[in-house]
């Protein structure tokens, strides 16, 4: 309680020397050494007038009593998890995780999904103790009812992966049955997969399914489409769906391959000013019609591509409505070995329009039922685009 009431007295102290400013740490300052250049914050008196008595009435009245550095902590995380649904404050082990891991790493859940054909339902299964899902009160043999709002019953394995799959320290939506709560569980296990997946259709379509946005996608699709092209590729058919991004860099130089002049997407911030990225002169892959299948979980990286090529008229959009997940993230690192990941930047696209909250709507609507196998609809979407003119 000391501990506390020293932190709440700096405060007070701050209040009744009448002072609209308190120190706050810069975070382009900080080294790992502890050594912090410093720049005054103005902070609202009320504010931390009213934080103060809050504080004092839980800390006298709630009916458990809580650690002073647990309430401490809570209103930090309270504090940047508001801010929007991306921010977050990462204590030292979940900061240490992430710095592992690049933004353009795929990853998956701590337990796996097998079908039992008993029950007809999707079970944990290979679950270990102590796992941060475990911690949850998942068990092997749970069945799980819903992903991402979406009912397994009807899905096959490849979709329960896709489901289950996503950008590293992502979390996954999780039901058990109709009436039980939604949970939010982590994606932390990383998979070592082939960022691009080729597949030429009987209608001459090459399709490219890139999973994620990595440093070399660039390079390996204009690989993969010379080593296509004497094949009689009608047209290219890039499969974003379940794409949760990855490198900003990535998706912009991949667009950069199909065109040759323009803004491929801007970003603006406060704190780290305007940035716009423009195509570079070419015409290498410029005779090659182009499409771009998305859905709800496309997002990021993937989005900014989309966008581009789109409001470029280079590529006919078909799907559904992507996800809307527009911000780039800085890592502040704190002196506890702590960070905070925090939004600072908002994608633009080539027309000006926000991606955050709004996604990108396909030129044609053409959603993924459940009783349609994968390979009637993606045979579908690539009739599709031979149609458009």
């Amino acid at each position: 309680m000391a501990q506390a009431w020293k932190y709440i007295a700096v405060l007070t102290g701050l209040l009744a020397s009448g002072s609209h400013s308190v120190w706050a740490a810069d975070n382009a300052a900080l080294d790992f050494d502890g050594d912090m250049e410093q720049t005054i914050t103005e902070v609202p008196i009320e504010s931390i007038e009213q934080f103060v008595q809050i504080y004092g009435i839980v800390k006298d009245n709630y009916v458990q009593e809580k650690p002073d550095d647990v309430l401490f902590l809570q209103a930090i995380k309270g504090l940047i998890s508001g801010l929007d649904r991306y921010s977050r404050y990462l204590s030292p082990e979940e900061y240490k995780q992430l710095m592992q891991y690049t933004e353009s790493d795929l990853a998956t859940v701590d337990f796996e999904l097998g079908f039992d054909n008993h029950t007809h339902q999707w079970q944990i299964r290979n679950l270990k103790e102590n796992s941060d899902s475990a911690k949850l009160g998942l068990k092997n043999g749970f069945t799980i009812f819903k992903l991402e709002n979406q009912e397994l019953k009807t899905l096959n394995a490849e979709q329960v992966d896709d489901l289950l799959h996503g950008s590293i320290g992502s979390t996954l939506q999780l039901q058990l049955n109709e009436k039980s709560p939604v949970l939010s569980v982590l994606r932390n296990k990383k998979l070592d997969v082939a960022d691009i997946e080729p597949v030429l259709l009987h209608n001459q379509v090459l399709v490219l399914k890139v999973k994620v946005f990595q440093q070399d996608t660039a390079n390996e699709i204009k690989r993969l489409i010379e080593e296509y092209s004497s094949q009689r590729v009608k047209a290219v058919l890039f499969d974003l769906r379940n794409n949760p991004g990855g490198l900003l860099s990535a998706a912009v130089e991949t667009a950069d391959l199909f065109l040759n002049q323009g803004t491929i997407v801007s970003t603006k911030s406060r704190s780290e000013g305007n940035q716009q990225f423009q195509a570079l002169p070419g015409d290498e892959f410029s005779n090659i019609k182009l499409g771009i299948l998305i859905n709800g979980r496309s997002a990021s990286a993937a989005e900014v591509f989309t966008a581009a090529m789109k409001e470029q008229n280079r590529a006919w959009v078909i799907g559904e409505k992507s996800y809307g997940k527009g911000v780039v993230q800085k890592l502040f690192p704190l002196p506890n070995s702590a960070a905070v990941q925090m939004t600072v930047s908002h994608y633009f696209t080539p027309n000006g329009n926000m991606i955050d909250g709004q996604g990108i709507r396909p030129n044609l609507d053409y959603p993924w039922t459940l009783d349609m196998k994968e390979e009637t609809y993606l045979n579908n979407v690539a009739d599709q685009l031979l149609k458009h003119r």
